[in-house]
């Protein structure tokens, strides 16, 4: 099976990122290239965990709650307290998530309102957009 291997710079071009922020993910341990002397290889799994985690980066989670998140998904619980403890966290989770879906849905209209409330004042005075 030939493994597809992406280097940092294709990833950083790919995603707009620096190699020192690809350098980061993986000093807080959410990546983890192979090492080829001191050139980094990222897999499908890396490339998909960068768009997760940039994902996540966008949506205001920190690196503790994107760390929390990945370790959910890596491994599941064995154990039946530890599944309990899991399905509570990802309800958690999915709760504060949604709070910051309302939250920017909220401040979106308030731009919106903003906006037409600027955009009849100035049709008012006389002066085009």
């Amino acid at each position: 099976m030939n493994k597809k291997y992406y280097s940092i710079t294709e990833l950083t071009r790919e995603f707009d990122v620096s190699t020192r922020t690809l350098r980061f993910y993986e000093d807080e341990g959410l990546l983890q290239p192979e090492r080829r002397g001191r050139t980094r290889l990222y897999g499908e799994n890396e490339r998909r965990l960068i768009k997760d985690i940039l994902r996540s980066r966008r949506i205001g989670l920190t690196i503790a709650e994107i760390r929390e998140v990945l370790d959910l998904l890596k491994q599941p619980p064995s154990e039946m307290d530890q599944l309990k403890a899991s399905l509570k966290m990802i309800e958690t989770r999915r709760n504060d998530l949604r709070q910051k879906r309302r939250d920017i849905d909220d401040i979106l209209q308030e731009l919106d309102n903003a906006e037409e409330t600027f955009l009849t004042r100035l049709a008012e005075i006389g002066v085009g957009t």
